[in-house]
């Protein structure tokens, strides 16, 4: 279909552009313009006020577990290690194939609700994933994880069913499905593990997705684990050494880094998926970003998952991002709204590989959402870009096209049941808590 969203303020996000119109043909933005240059050019098209509304790229996650929705707020107040193992673990050995179903539709419908439009996710079942992706209308890179527990027999045939669905689905779903190799992190998988992921993405021109450098005791447990004294060399230089930068990678946390870690992340044009809340939330620490900005890192932003955060709202976690490194730094000029809108759209473009997304550009792939400023709190619109990362939150956006296809209209998810998916998945969450014999 052929659309016409007149009257918006377009936020390309570079640029503040008031009283402008957009013109999608065949899924791609053709037009883009003043209003009163552009509106009555296309009489024929489908027409969109967009009166009082920003017009902007779809927000972008780098970095999910959309399943894990199912766990949300079953183990909160806890360390990482502790929260794996005494609690998320045990309840994911008990997950099915239409758990993660449920459970990605649950996410699906949160994501689309608050204006992303693609998410980079590792998980299990990810044909599930696929399918659920598939049937939502926006776009989903995806990996299954990979882990070497309980065994290396069981991480070898984790990496045979990893390969063989990012071979599989890769351009998936009129290409809205892209796929990576995921393997989880360096201490759950060996030297040898990871040397062989990385020969095999970069034979098969994947990307990898991982945790990296993730809590303080991440290398420690990388030696215990392996046997290996890795001496004043970070996380990052050891991976380096492996050779698991020569991929392409997205680098979920990456917290604790040293000044080399910091410069190869930049060398290596590593994708950094900064997960502020999630750190937070479980006591991992404050990713350094603004070094990694100052030294010309790719860093966009993720929620992580659900069970973590506990939201998948990429402007909750926007304003989080901006506000956490000024305090951290006693410098309110760090990390501005721009920049932080950038990372959240051009940058989570760039990093997962989407060509033609994540700016209003003539040209490129209409992912758009509109944000109703008929809201106390986005009144009134001085600044646009500042109103986007400080006073919005995702349940601000109205309006959603990913591919030139309408996913959402005034608030009304147009591919999905809602409220049939928020039943379906309470009662799937119940029932896996159950089986796991887990307790809130």
């Amino acid at each position: 279909m052929e659309w016409i969203i007149n009257n918006g303020i377009v936020v390309t996000p570079f640029e503040i552009h008031r009283d402008f119109s957009v013109v999608i043909e065949n899924g791609t933005i053709i037009d883009l313009g003043r209003a009163s240059e552009i509106k009555h050019k296309y009489p024929r098209y489908e027409k969109i006020d967009a009166s009082r509304k920003i017009i902007l790229p779809g927000l972008i996650n780098t970095h999910t577990h959309a399943a894990m929705t199912l766990m949300r707020s079953v183990a909160d107040d806890m360390e990482l290690m502790d929260w794996l193992t005494k609690k998320i673990w045990p309840i994911e050995d008990h997950l099915t194939a239409d758990d993660v179903y449920h459970g990605t539709l649950m996410a699906l419908v949160e994501m689309i609700k608050t204006g992303t439009t693609a998410f980079n996710d590792m998980y299990f079942f990810m044909d599930k994933v696929a399918e659920a992706v598939k049937e939502s209308g926006i776009r989903g890179i995806l990996s299954r994880g990979l882990i070497e527990i309980p065994s290396k027999e069981a991480g070898e045939e984790k990496l045979k069913e990893g390969l063989d669905f990012a071979l599989r689905y890769n351009n998936y779903a009129d290409g809205r499905v892209t796929t990576m190799l995921g393997p989880h992190a360096p201490y759950t998988c060996s030297p040898e593990y990871l040397k062989k992921i990385k020969d095999i993405a970069i034979e098969k021109n994947l990307p990898i997705h991982i945790h990296l450098a993730e809590t303080k005791s991440e290398k420690e447990n990388i030696e215990k684990t392996y046997n290996l004294k890795l001496g004043e060399k970070g996380v990052i230089e050891y991976v380096n050494e492996l050779g698991l930068l020569d991929a392409k990678v997205v680098a979920a946390h990456t917290v604790w880094l040293t000044d080399k870690d910091i410069k190869l992340i930049a060398e290596k044009q590593v994708g950094v998926a900064h997960n502020a809340v999630s750190n937070m939330k479980l006591g991992s620490g404050i990713a350094p970003i603004p070094e990694l900005l100052t030294a010309g890192a790719l860093v966009s932003i993720g929620t992580d998952g659900p069970a973590s955060n506990n939201t998948l709202d990429m402007f909750r976690e926007m304003r989080i991002v901006a506000l956490l490194h000024k305090v951290n730094k006693l410098n309110p000029t760090v990390l501005p709204a721009t920049e932080v809108l950038k990372m959240a759209t051009v940058n989570g473009a760039k990093a997962l590989g989407l060509d033609n997304v994540g700016e209003i550009k003539v040209g490129y792939k209409a992912d758009l959402i509109l944000v109703d400023l008929n809201r106390a709190s986005l009144t009134p619109a001085h600044n646009p870009i500042s109103l986007l990362v400080y006073s919005a939150d995702g349940y601000s956006v109205d309006t959603m096209f990913v591919d030139g296809n309408l996913i959402m209209e005034n608030g009304k998810i147009q591919t999905l049941d809602e409220a049939k998916i928020r039943e379906r998945g309470q009662k799937q969450a119940e029932d896996l808590l159950e089986r796991a014999g887990v307790s809130v």
